[in-house]
């Protein structure tokens, strides 16, 4: 598990290798990760967009943006969490992610909180580079 807090907003995230989903013989990995956003602050959030940086173990960097996760935009109340479940596909056995959340607060103001860095690694990889 990675975890990480910013501004009182705590990112835990939990990846998992789906080896029913992926072909290593056709360079075909696949990663289910589940991640935990935690209001810990005293005023209400908004999760607004995502922007992802995914890293294959070759260097090939794939950058993802968009409005909010899974197609949700989710508000929490302090002391709420919200939890969802995602998956990447990548061309090679292992490689890392790192992203983050653009969230609006209560009062109007928007603010950026890390996700943090986490493995993809995979039982095809003999070394686990990440």
């Amino acid at each position: 598990m990675y975890s990480e807090v910013t501004k009182k907003i705590k990112i835990s995230v939990d990846p998992t290798f789906l080896d029913d989903q992926s072909d290593p013989t056709d360079f075909h990995f696949v990663w289910a990760y589940h991640i935990r956003i935690e209001n810990q602050g005293e005023q209400t959030v908004q999760l607004l967009r995502r922007h992802w940086h995914i890293t294959d173990s070759n260097g090939q960097v794939q950058e993802v943006r968009g409005d909010g996760v899974v197609g949700e935009q989710p508000v929490l109340q302090p002391g709420e969490a919200y939890e969802y479940t995602s998956g990447t596909p990548l061309s090679t056995p292992s490689g890392i992610m790192v992203g983050s959340y653009q969230m609006k607060g209560s009062a109007g103001e928007t603010f950026n909180v890390s996700v943090p860095a986490f493995s993809l690694d995979s039982p095809h990889d003999l070394k686990l580079v990440n």
